[in-house]
């Protein structure tokens, strides 16, 4: 059986940008997370010790969004390494989409993004 867990539509002000004004600038991004676990136990008993905590999961992203880097690659990549240290024996796949918003490529574009499922 598979169950997700997902935190949509999360949204931060960050740092991020290879280029160094936007580094110092900012910008909004966007972030979508899904994670695969098997929470049947926390579905039979209503306890929160069998499933994924999500409140736990918003703060891993928020603290990796929290740090100034380059490329959302490497801030996706580890979101998810985060995330199978905490809970290696629970998780079975991760997805994580970062969106750029209004990235400065010198024309007209809502956002820019990656995705990593691992």
């Amino acid at each position: 059986m598979k169950h997700t867990i997902a935190l949509e539509g999360m949204e931060f002000f960050a740092y991020h940008g290879y280029f160094e004004e936007e580094q110092k600038i900012g910008n909004k991004y966007g972030v979508d997370l899904i994670v695969a676990t098997n929470f049947e136990k926390a579905a039979l008993t209503d306890d929160l010790e069998g499933t994924i905590n999500y409140m736990e999961l918003y703060e891993i992203v928020k603290q990796r969004m929290a740090i100034s880097t380059k490329l959302l690659e490497h801030i996706g990549q580890n979101i998810v390494d985060d995330i199978y240290k905490k809970w290696e024996n629970s998780t079975n796949e991760v997805s994580v989409t970062i969106k750029k918003f209004n990235p400065p490529i010198g024309g007209i574009c809502t956002a820019s993004s990656i995705t990593i499922k691992q």
